[in-house]
Order: C-alpha cells, then sequence, then structure tokens
C-alpha cells in the first residue's frame, strides 16, 4: 500500500514566557465548555513524514478533565491539528485524577499508540507511566504540566511561577505595594502550587503581605466555598489572587454574592464569563490569559514529529499576557462558541 505523506510546514516558531493550568468537576462525558467553532491559525506546523502502510499514525491526549474551557480548548487545537495531518487522535479524561491518569496512559501504551501527550495533574506521580511508555519505545509531550524527568521528549508550556510573578508585579503596581492578599489556590495542583508561590515570592518582595490561603481543590464549586470562608474571616481585605479557572470562578461567585465587589480587587488566571464580567465592572483587575489553542498545536506538531522520528525542541514555551478591564475585549475570542 502507498504511504501517505502528512502535511510539510515551516519550523516552529517558539515563543516565550508561562504555561497553565486550570481545572472543574471531574466529568469523563461531553464537556460542558466547548472550544469556539473557529480556531485560530497555528503558528507552527509539523515537519512531517510518509505515514505506516497498515494506517494512519494514532496519538493519544490525556488531560486533566473535560470540563475546564482551557482543556477543552487544548484538546480542539491538537484535534484539528490531528485532522489536517490525517493522525487518528484519542482524547482520554484524567476526570481530576492522577491515578486515572496513569492508568490511561499504561493502556495507551498497550494499545500501541505512536505518541502521547499529557498534561499532568500530579508531575511526580506520572513519572512512572511516562518512564514505562518510554521504555516502550512510546514517545511523550508533556503539556502545560512540567514533567521534569528524561522520559519527557518536548515539553509545551512552562513557567507558572513566572506567570505568577507577572500578575504580582501588575498587582504591586496597583496597590503601590501595600496591604494584604488572599489566595484561593488548588493545593492539589502541582501547577497552581507553583503559581502561587511565584505569585507569593513576588507580592512579599514588593511589599505586600500574603495573608489566608484556602483550598478551593481545583474545583469550581470547592472553590467558591473556600473563598466565600475567606471574605468571611477577614472582612477587612483588599485583594485576592485565584491561581486557576475554577478558583477565578468560584471567587468571582463569592464575591458576588456577599457584595463585596466595592471593597475587593481580584486578579487570577484563566478568561471565563464571569471573569470577563467582573474586568468589565472592574473589581477583577487583571487576569492571566494563556494562548491555549497554541498549547494543543504545540503538543500536536510535537507527536506527529516524533512518531515520525523527527528531531523536536525539547523545551517550547508558550506566552501570557496581562488582560484588563482596558483591553479584555481584544480577549474573549477564547470565550466563542
Amino acid at each position: 500500500m502507498k504511504r501517505r505523506p502528512l502535511a510539510l510546514a515551516a519550523g516552529a516558531c517558539l515563543l516565550a514566557l508561562a504555561a497553565c493550568d486550570s481545572g472543574s468537576p471531574a466529568d469523563s462525558a461531553a464537556p460542558d465548555n466547548q472550544a469556539p467553532a473557529s480556531l485560530p491559525a497555528p503558528s507552527v506546523q509539523p515537519t512531517g513524514c510518509d505515514q505506516p502502510a497498515d494506517g494512519p499514525f494514532k496519538v493519544g491526549l490525556v488531560t486533566i478533565n473535560l470540563q475546564a474551557l482551557f482543556f477543552n480548548q487544548i484538546n480542539a487545537a491538537a484535534q484539528k491539528m490531528a485532522d489536517d495531518n490525517g493522525v487518528d487522535l484519542q482524547i482520554i479524561s484524567g476526570n481530576d485524577d492522577s491515578v486515572t491518569q496513569a492508568n490511561a496512559i499504561d493502556t495507551l501504551v498497550a494499545g500501541g499508540v505512536d505518541a502521547i501527550i499529557v498534561d499532568a495533574i500530579d508531575t511526580e506521580g506520572i513519572k512512572p507511566s511516562v518512564q514505562a511508555a518510554d521504555a516502550a519505545g512510546v514517545p511523550v509531550v508533556a503539556v502545560d504540566a512540567i514533567v521534569d524527568d528524561p522520559s519527557i521528549d518536548a515539553q509545551v508550556g512552562t513557567a507558572n511561577a513566572e506567570g505568577g510573578a507577572q500578575i504580582a508585579d501588575y498587582l504591586l503596581e496597583q496597590s503601590g505595594g501595600q496591604g494584604e492578599v488572599g489566595i484561593v489556590g488548588a493545593l492539589n495542583s502541582t501547577i497552581q502550587l507553583e503559581r502561587q508561590q511565584g505569585f507569593s515570592d513576588a507580592v512579599t518582595a514588593g511589599g505586600m503581605t500574603v495573608g489566608t490561603v484556602v483550598d478551593g481543590k481545583n474545583v469550581q464549586e470547592t472553590a467558591q466555598s473556600a473563598a466565600e470562608n475567606l471574605l468571611t474571616g477577614n472582612p477587612d481585605l483588599e485583594y485576592v489572587y485565584a491561581t486557576g479557572e475554577p478558583a477565578l470562578i468560584g471567587l468571582a461567585a463569592a464575591v458576588r454574592g456577599q457584595g463585596a465587589q466595592d471593597r475587593v480587587d481580584v486578579v487570577g488566571w484563566d478568561l471565563s464569563d464571569p471573569a470577563v464580567q467582573g474586568l468589565r465592572d472592574g473589581w477583577i483587575t487583571g487576569v492571566v490569559q494563556q494562548q491555549t489553542f497554541e498549547f494543543g498545536y504545540h503538543a500536536m506538531a510535537s507527536a506527529i514529529d516524533l512518531a515520525c522520528g523527527n528531531p523536536v525542541e525539547q523545551d517550547q514555551p508558550v506566552p501570557t499576557e496581562i488582560v484588563t478591564p482596558d483591553n479584555v475585549d481584544d480577549y474573549t475570542f477564547y470565550l466563542e462558541d
């Protein structure tokens, strides 16, 4: 049988700065938040090769969950690039559980995939599975979360701590380096712990104080309850930082529920409809936004080239930007259906 060529394209356009993470209640069914039907054009394409005579390349993508818009945008971009290149992509939800993710990787290896993409929940706990994949000759691309292990062939999206410091510097400009900031985090997420640490180090170095930290567990409803307790227990608190999409959505609901828009300024990660409304109303003052579609494009391009045996860049950082009340309308395409 004649081997089918993959599309050829220019080499990767490597970008700079941070990575991302978000989540919400686990669900292996159809996602609640769909990515836009019309995706932005990729800045990168695989070099490509002739596919095997016995069928197309098979790639597995193991994500964190299928509810957060962030993950669905990564998935949509990866799926588009896979479709454009005649690659069979299987997307599996980790359902916010590191054991489920590890088992999914083991199953993909046993099923004979040609490459795996993983957005790790637990960057330490995932290592035995990615090492086993490597030992079986299956290349692994880590997207979003940094998996510090030689078995990872490419890392797309890094520098969560630097992204936390970036939004911290923005808050310091607003506060003049004075005041206390509370945090709605996700203590079960390696990524969000990095964002929390980078932020905390920067704001304290700039003169602010980090106060109460509550754990939203990367689940919107839990984050809302935790944020409500944070606001109730700290009635004089002026600033709050949310480390991910569910944390920011939950915090926004808590602020609105307590009518605290006039006393609290909020910064956080990842656009959502509640975040956009808060930006437009002015009490959410800054949101770190990642180029989610570029995560999917870069990860899939690397997976295809690794399946081909082509060299890829080990580190492929993707930039973040700060969305403010002044520029929010320039970023709402991330929320389009």
